[in-house]
């Protein structure tokens, strides 16, 4: 049994498949990237889902393009150098089987962008969102695809630096880097995102402050003199009544027999951007940034109506 044979058989199939992995995540990101790029510049009103911007997808995007092309290049750099050498044969099965698995994937992850933005544009999406992210779609894995293609198909490997191979470096390289910094210009800053986030746990304790308030009035008829009542008859948890970051108690204001405001220090606007509006799904609860009061009244759960005073 030739043991440097079964050696080398594990490193190259070990190369093959992670360079397969990497090679999916980097296809799918650069499309993700691309994608959200597509539906922040061209926003369209009836967008859901796929269709819809989202900066979660472009951070994911961006991380997972970040970590995937590196390990893409390095694998693939190292199974070229070793057909290069002699170390790995161009006829052998490992690099037979797993050049044709990667032409596989890149053909079904090609097939199913294509059903998802033509199922889009039958449901309405804009054309040229629809066209956009077509060729994106066909355009990455074209590239993956002739690339496999034309390296399986090659001739001599040993002792030859090919022209073609390297074309194909340089040009996804460029195109990958093209992707990663037009993605970072797209997304918001981690603060930015962090604020967002804020905000948002701060809308939701404005939510839970109103169902306690419209408790307690259920339960008494008249609104609580402070937070600390509905805190007392366990109609609010207290972890409710803070911001979540500064620990400032959410200011409560009586301003009729059923009416309040509740206030606390926004960090965003909530119409800033669309991203922004994304991690808000209080669609009533529209503010500035800064200082806020939000005017309630006592109300159904079928009735609610929310209106900023700018102060």
């Amino acid at each position: 049994m030739d043991i440097n044979k079964e050696n080398h058989a594990a490193k190259f199939t070990f190369l093959y498949v992670l360079s397969l992995v990497a090679v999916v995540f980097v296809a799918i990101s650069t499309g993700m990237i691309i994608f959200q790029i597509i539906n922040k510049s061209i926003v369209d009103i009836i967008s859901q889902y796929s269709g819809q911007y989202t900066a979660e997808s472009l951070r994911f995007g961006i991380s997972a393009l970040l970590i995937s092309a590196p390990i893409f290049y390095i694998t693939t750099r190292q199974i070229h150098r070793s057909l290069f050498t002699g170390d790995l044969k161009k006829d052998s099965n490992i690099r037979k089987w797993l050049s044709y698995l990667v032409l596989l994937v890149s053909s079904v992850v090609a097939i199913v962008w294509l059903i998802i933005t033509l199922n889009n544009f039958l449901n309405g999406e804009l054309t040229i969102k629809f066209i956009l992210k077509a060729i994106t779609a066909i355009g990455i894995s074209a590239i993956i695809f002739s690339f496999y293609l034309y390296d399986i198909k090659r001739v001599i490997t040993v002792g030859v630096k090919n022209k073609v191979i390297k074309t194909y470096f340089w040009i996804s390289l460029v195109l990958i880097g093209l992707t990663f910094i037009s993605g970072l210009l797209f997304v918001e800053s981690p603060r930015e995102a962090r604020n967002v986030r804020i905000d948002g746990i701060i809308l939701n304790n404005f939510t839970q402050i109103e169902n306690g308030i419209n408790n307690y009035y259920n339960e008494y008829g008249q609104l609580p003199e402070n937070l600390d009542a509905l805190n007392r008859d366990i109609f609010l948890e207290d972890q409710s009544l803070y911001d979540p970051e500064t620990k400032e108690l959410i200011e409560y204001k009586k301003t009729g027999d059923t009416k309040y405001e509740i206030c606390a220090t926004f960090r965003t606007a909530s119409n800033d951007t669309e991203q922004l509006r994304s991690f808000k799904p209080y669609s009533a609860m529209e503010h500035e940034a800064g200082h806020q009061c939000l005017e309630r009244q006592v109300y159904s759960k079928d009735s609610v109506e929310l209106k900023p005073i700018i102060r």
